[in-house]
């Protein structure tokens, strides 16, 4: 059971209940703290105090004044008609993401908000209850404001619902569970929908894979090491430590023990003198890749234990503050990086499946062809990877340095973040396609060299992978082998090849 307070949420618990089926629940200081300033906000109603979003209408309607009679009817139309997302829904575990982070957020007692609406959210988590999102409509600033108004319409019984593998209207499911509606009071729309948690909760599900494929993709890059022969003298400690990065060192340092008793690999001026950057350069490329991710898990850590809607609540409400925590611009800015990041990766990625099946840059069949001429090999695979990585780079164009006004000019910069954050998971989508692309011919490349003479981490990657893909004997529809394998790299815990790697 993972226990929120609002302030100590890490990624690795996410993980635990978004892929591993964890529950949740609040800690008693957390609701207390909620509670608390719920008091506040009901004290600011029967005053009639002006407060934004509490007594007021939102947005360029803020200086519209709303008499206390009609709150309910206020926090319910401030749903209805923010609800306007378009396309296709937000994966499954991305909408549980963001419930939890919604719950958490409020936890931190800043919000204003009734206990029972958190423990609403949390029940929808626990009971995998997964609102449908749509994924497109969000500016990334004043919060993500369609795609939570979607999460919100589910407390209140309306909207639709991913619920035992069905989908259906949220009341149905609500019913099923016992649970029932909420009515919304004063302010606790505005608290659910002020927020940064759509594109973060792409963001911490997109980071996860992320993290994952970067550390497939070094292993997968000793296994194309060793059906090339290459050098390993550029991995040398030496090397990366004379320049100083931690990422590098630590991804050269990864290889060298991947490949530490390879009988495939060869030294310089034994085979050749020195080897194309795809393979000379993975420790800066790699590294820098991490350096990013690096960055991106370090703002995800901060945002997922943020107050992020508006106005905050401070003093037991005798401040009451508008500001601007929704505005997703730190979150926007981690995203494009994190797309770069990762887009690199697949476009080094995609050189090494080059060198593997251009014959006149390696001594291996034409392709990887068991009869060239006859039979392709993996001629058009490499083409499918040139797709991917030229689609990533339209992808990595950074959404964050774009701006449109909205709300007749009162939310006149805004950070495109979500849209970041789903280029960002589409860019995951298609790396992951690339380097299993690299890992079917690398598998084949090591064939011909001599699988008895790879290094025992390799090897072991090996035989788990051709337990997916089998070796290519004859043409076949290599769509499927890719598919499959990409699948497989997404949903193997990779810590059975890296858990007891030791770089000291």
């Amino acid at each position: 059971m993972i226990t929120l307070t609002g302030n100590s949420l890490t990624l690795e618990e996410m993980k635990e209940v978004l892929f591993r089926q964890q529950r949740v629940k609040a800690s008693e200081d957390s609701i207390k703290a909620a509670a608390k300033s719920r008091e506040a906000v009901e004290r600011i109603v029967s005053e009639e105090r002006v407060v934004y979003g509490i007594t007021t209408g939102f947005g360029k309607f803020s200086d519209v004044l709303i008499d206390k009679d009609n709150v309910q009817d206020l926090q319910l139309n401030l749903i209805r008609s923010h609800a306007c997302g378009v396309g296709e829904p937000f994966p499954e575990v991305v909408a549980k993401a963001m419930v939890l982070l919604r719950a958490n957020a409020l936890l931190k007692g800043f919000s204003g908000i009734r206990p029972v609406v958190i423990d609403m959210l949390l029940e929808l988590v626990n009971k995998d209850i997964i609102p449908v999102i749509p994924q497109q409509g969000s500016l990334g600033a004043s919060g993500d404001l369609a795609p939570l108004s979607h999460l919100a319409l589910v407390l209140i019984g309306e909207g639709e619902v991913f619920y035992k593998g069905e989908r259906m209207e949220a009341h149905e499911a609500l019913q099923q569970e016992g649970l029932l509606p909420i009515t919304l009071e004063a302010k606790e729309g505005l608290a659910l929908i002020n927020g940064t948690q759509a594109m973060t909760a792409m963001g911490v599900v997109g980071y996860l894979e992320a993290e994952q494929l970067a550390y497939e993709s070094e292993l997968i890059a000793s296994m194309t090491i060793e059906g090339l022969n290459g050098i390993i003298d550029a991995f040398a400690e030496e090397i990366q430590t004379a320049r100083g990065y931690k990422q590098q060192i630590d991804t050269a340092a990864r290889i060298r023990k991947y490949l530490s008793d390879s009988l495939l690999t060869t030294q310089q001026g034994e085979l050749r003198v020195q080897d194309a950057y795809s393979l000379r350069c993975i420790p800066q490329v790699h590294g820098a890749s991490w350096q990013a991710l690096d960055y991106v898990k370090e703002k995800l850590e901060i945002e997922i234990n943020a107050a992020t809607d508006n106005p905050l609540i401070f003093e037991d409400g005798q401040m009451v503050i508008s500001g601007g925590n929704f505005h997703g611009q730190p979150i926007a800015f981690a995203m494009d990086f994190m797309k770069i990041a990762v887009a690199e990766l697949a476009n080094i990625s995609e050189r090494r499946i080059e060198r593997l099946v251009n014959p006149q840059l390696n001594d291996l069949p034409p392709f990887l062809s068991p009869q060239p001429g006859l039979q392709s090999g993996a001629m058009i695979m490499q083409y499918a990877a040139a797709s991917l990585v030229s689609e990533n780079k339209t992808l990595a164009h950074p959404a964050s340095v774009d701006s449109i006004p909205s709300s007749a000019n009162q939310e006149d910069h805004v950070s495109m973040g979500t849209i970041a954050s789903r280029h960002a998971h589409q860019i995951i989508q298609n790396s992951r396609r690339v380097l299993a692309i690299e890992m079917i011919c690398a598998m084949q490349a090591v064939e011909y060299r001599g699988v008895d003479k790879m290094a025992a981490h390799t090897k072991n990657f090996y035989i788990k992978g051709r337990e997916q893909v089998t070796s290519i004997k004859k043409d076949r529809v290599f769509s499927k082998d890719i598919e499959k394998l990409a699948e497989w790299l997404k949903t193997i815990e990779f810590s059975q090849f890296t858990r007891n790697l030791s770089l000291n």
